[in-house]
């Protein structure tokens, strides 16, 4: 009998808990899990480690989050498109640590595949390096990177059949691919879910063997 991971928004949620340190992809609002987020809310979940991008805009997406003072903690690349989260962090009711986004990327994707790190020279000689070791590779410096891992990923997917095989639409693909594999939870929002083997395994962007639970959008 196939593997069916279609769950309710309420029993994936109910898999959290406070402080846990979550993946969110997501480019601004495109590509982002709404529904998982508005889950958390509902939930009353708090103290949250988020990793992400950034934090969305004003009442949507991860800025949602910002707006009802569930985040301790985000690394993340940038916060300048919610005003929200700025305002927050300058009166230190959100700490945030900054990471270069293609530095976030690989990082994320290190800890996706158990590797100790990866080795880039961007932020050298910048806050970005500040306490971080420095290798030299054949006359050139790099700073070590260490991997990032979350407790949970909640990915937003076009399509997912029952078994959890993902495609991603054009651009809302972004950070979901590389989010999906460095969780120890991962929770897909599909806005189609259909029968397995109805997806051409050469369209498959994550496949099922990643994915721990599916709910409909």
């Amino acid at each position: 009998m196939p593997i069916n991971k279609v769950v309710s928004l309420d029993e994936a949620m109910g898999k959290l808990r406070d402080g846990l340190t979550i993946l969110i992809p997501g480019f601004v609002n495109c590509g982002v899990p709404e529904t998982l987020i508005k889950g958390i809310i509902g939930k009353g979940y708090k103290d949250l480690n988020i990793i992400s991008n950034n934090t969305s805009i004003k009442g949507r997406g991860i800025g949602l989050l910002v707006q009802e003072n569930r985040i301790k903690h985000i690394t993340c690349s940038h916060i300048g498109n919610n005003t929200e989260t700025v305002e927050k962090v300058v009166a230190g009711e959100i700490q945030v640590t900054f990471v270069p986004q293609g530095t976030l990327c690989e990082r994320v994707r290190a800890g996706g595949a158990g590797i100790g790190g990866i080795l880039t020279p961007t932020g050298l000689g910048t806050p970005i390096a500040e306490g971080k070791p420095v290798i030299e590779v054949d006359g050139k410096k790099y700073l070590l990177e260490k991997p990032l891992r979350g407790d949970v990923a909640l990915i937003h997917a076009w399509k997912a059949d029952k078994m959890g095989n993902l495609v991603y639409r054009r651009t809302a693909r972004n950070f979901n691919p590389i989010f999906a594999t460095a969780a120890d939870l991962v929770i897909v929002e599909a806005e189609e879910i259909v029968e397995v083997g109805e997806l051409d395994p050469d369209i498959i962007h994550t496949p099922g063997c990643l994915v721990d639970m599916i709910v409909q959008i």
